[in-house]
């Protein structure tokens, strides 16, 4: 009679773990995914979110999107704490507030969402990816087009970092509205296009090149800039001779390729590409800082690349070690432009 007790009891335990598990394996399986799907867009239905503006050292790795001074998109890597909902929580961290601005103005980053905009809610459909929010009327409040552009392109690629976001859909106060203040459409949803395009050259191709800024000479940050070329099918040289040739003019940035540095080549095999620089440019990159950041700038650059694994650099086709540089080669491409 006592075992039968003891096993009835064990039973009972094992079942109360079980339904416990499955839900914390549903919590989890929420929060990895991102998926909001079933949220509703109206305010009476969105939870306040208590933002933390200090990185969280166990959260996820999101790139949330800022401007620079001249309107420029900077990503900037922060630590979100895992929620479900993080993807709406991140937009917070965009609005300008005496809190986000201060902490911003750090690098000499601004916000991008007008002061008082609020995510009223959000749905994500992980089928087709597209992100439906709903915001305040307050995101109207942009200066000028410069900045509407700005603000919409930098909340579609930070919404897009997320893996299950390919699209976006704008409303406004449970609305979708044709254009915003100064003509911007966000009638139809939108996807990733032209970062901070420069339409400097003459073509209809268009590729992306890692630039540098910085603001009143103390703070650096990469900046990723949208070039037309003229090739019909851009590839790796001619985003690295972009990259070579410099930033375009009146752009106000700059590369981490020291002047003097000439590109002779570069090929693909096997997932690595070699770059091979001419015998003049040893002595400009022999201290291993310049070496760091010249490679850096060339692995951001060469992201857009997908079939990219490693990165090895030549001196008039010789390894660093037969051109005896004493500096070490790039053990691994970079995963974020900024991170602070």
């Amino acid at each position: 009679m006592i075992s039968k007790k003891i096993i009835l009891l064990f039973v009972f335990i094992s079942l109360i773990i079980m339904i416990t598990g499955c839900g914390k394996l549903e919590a989890m399986k929420e929060m990895v995914t991102g998926s909001e799907e079933g949220v509703d867009t109206n305010e009476s239905d969105t939870e306040t979110t208590e933002i933390t503006l200090e990185d969280d050292e166990d959260g996820r790795d999101t790139i949330v999107y800022y401007k620079s001074k001249e309107n420029l998109l900077v990503p900037i890597k922060r630590s979100i704490s895992w929620e479900t909902g993080i993807a709406q929580k991140t937009l917070n961290y965009m609005v300008k507030s005496s809190d986000n601005e201060k902490e911003m103005s750090s690098i000499g980053l601004e916000p991008l969402l007008p002061e008082g905009s609020e995510v009223l809610g959000m749905s994500i459909d992980e089928e087709s990816g597209l992100c439906k929010v709903n915001f305040s009327k307050e995101i109207l409040n942009t200066e000028d087009k410069v900045e509407e552009v700005v603000l919409v392109n930098g909340l579609v690629y930070t919404l897009t970092e997320f893996p299950t976001i390919s699209k976006v859909q704008f409303m406004i106060d449970g609305e979708v509205k044709e254009t915003m203040t100064y003509g911007t459409d966000i009638n139809d949803p939108i996807e990733r296009r032209d970062i901070n395009l420069v339409d400097s050259n003459e073509g209809d191709s268009k590729i992306v090149v890692y630039y540098k800024g910085t603001t009143d000479g103390e703070y650096e940050y990469y900046v990723p800039v949208t070039e037309t070329v003229a090739s019909q099918s851009p590839d790796m040289k001619i985003a690295l001779e972009e990259l070579f040739n410099g930033a375009p003019e009146s752009s106000g940035l700059y590369t981490d390729i020291p002047a003097g540095v000439e590109l002779q080549g570069v090929e693909l095999n096997d997932g690595i590409v070699t770059i091979d620089l001419s015998e003049s440019s040893k002595e400009k990159i022999s201290s291993q800082s310049t070496f760091d950041s010249m490679t850096k700038n060339i692995a951001l650059t060469l992201e857009q690349f997908n079939e990219i694994e490693k990165l090895e650099i030549l001196i008039n086709g010789e390894t660093l070690k037969e051109a005896k540089m004493d500096i070490s080669p790039v053990e691994s491409i970079p995963t974020f432009a900024n991170e602070y």
